[in-house]
């Protein structure tokens, strides 16, 4: 497509479309600061985008802000290194999700980072599961080992 306005048009249409939460951030200090964020991440996090633009995203952290994935991330945005993990988020209704995070910058011409593009995808029922999992794992070595010790 030759035309960049048409195809500036096309990849709106297709961000404002995908069906993943996908969020446009840029650095200030510490800070990621939120300056886009597309209709799926206004519906699996429960905000609407004048509610959140211009924040640091953390605020979907709420108090859990020790998660080994935060670090994670923490360490890729110094770095400016690209960075995939799976994070516990909370809605603004106050619901936890679980949240595969994928971070990538962008780099501008002079090679600096001028913007973060994050997607999120909601995992909450796959990591749901897999704790269920886990914990009939558990039962069953612990039921395994009881019927050793009986025999």
């Amino acid at each position: 497509m030759k035309d960049p306005k048409l195809r500036n048009a096309l990849l709106l249409q297709l961000v404002e479309n995908a069906q993943d939460g996908i969020v446009v951030a840029e650095k200030e200090g510490q800070d990621t600061i939120l300056i886009y964020v597309n209709p799926a991440f206004e519906t699996l996090t429960g905000y609407r985008s004048e509610e959140i633009l211009y924040q640091d995203c953390r605020f979907l952290q709420g108090d859990d802000t020790e998660q080994q994935s935060i670090k994670l991330i923490r360490r890729s945005i110094d770095d400016s290194s690209p960075v995939r993990t799976i994070l516990k988020n909370y809605r603004k209704d106050g619901s936890i999700f679980w949240n595969e995070l994928s971070v990538t910058p962008y780099y501008d011409e002079l090679d600096k980072v001028t913007y973060y593009i994050g997607i999120q995808k909601d995992v909450t029922e796959q990591v749901l599961l897999q704790e269920e999992l886990d914990q009939a794992n558990k039962r069953i070595a612990a039921l395994e080992a009881e019927l050793k010790q009986r025999n």
